[in-house]
């Protein structure tokens, strides 16, 4: 866990995150988690309908009906339709919302270079996958969902945490990271989806090498 300007900042493993202040969770993309949380979260945010990104299973261990807001890419409406909670808030990239003090911004995430056969890319940019920008406690988040190092991270303004997927196959390499981590300079990076599917903590430890902001690699909690 990293605790940063009062915010516990879990791993959950994979593309997943927990943030937790002030008796509130925002949890991200979560995944084969091992437990349920004490608490429901407050909101969740889904990048896409992937599989690994979207679980039913590992919503329900996340949510609740009476207090549990999902903001999800538009492509999961039919992956959520057995998923109880409060609300349910479909976005593309562009939009925007508020959640309580809570305000987040949509931001669009795709492949440029990660080929699933000859020049088809795994995430198209027309797929609709997005990531989020999340404003809460004064703390600017950024959540990038499965992406390439792409020009439009060269816009996101100051960003405090900054989750970056550091595998290869679906999304940047470590050395692709790195290059996004130094032209969007967070204050603290952090290195995802690795450790499950592909990659490992040597991708991490290489991006770590890399990057010439601070980097913390954190231990799975889910």
């Amino acid at each position: 866990m990293l605790v940063y300007k009062g915010l516990e900042i879990r791993w959950l493993g994979h593309a997943g995150f927990s943030i937790r202040w002030s008796g509130r969770e925002v949890v991200f993309d979560p995944y084969q988690l091992k437990t349920k949380t004490k608490m429901a979260a407050d909101v969740v945010f889904i990048t896409h309908d992937h599989f690994d990104h979207l679980s039913a299973n590992d919503l329900a261990k996340v949510t609740s009906p009476e207090r549990t807001t999902i903001v999800a890419a538009k492509n999961c409406m039919s992956g959520l339709v057995s998923v109880s909670c409060r609300s349910k808030v479909f976005v593309t990239t562009g939009d925007h919302g508020e959640a309580g003090d809570l305000r987040y911004t949509v931001v669009t995430a795709y492949n440029v270079n990660k080929f699933r056969s000859p020049g088809v890319v795994y995430h198209p940019k027309e797929y609709g996958g997005v990531g989020y920008l999340v404003e809460l406690a004064g703390v600017r988040v950024y959540h990038p969902g499965d992406t390439d190092f792409i020009p439009e991270m060269k816009g996101l303004g100051k960003i405090d945490v900054a989750f970056l997927p550091v595998s290869g196959v679906y999304v940047m390499t470590a050395a692709e990271a790195a290059e996004a981590a130094n032209t969007i300079m967070p204050d603290v990076a952090i290195p995802m989806h690795y450790g499950t599917i592909v990659g490992s903590r040597k991708d991490a430890e290489e991006f770590k090498k890399m990057a010439k902001c601070r980097v913390e690699i954190l231990e799975p909690e889910g």
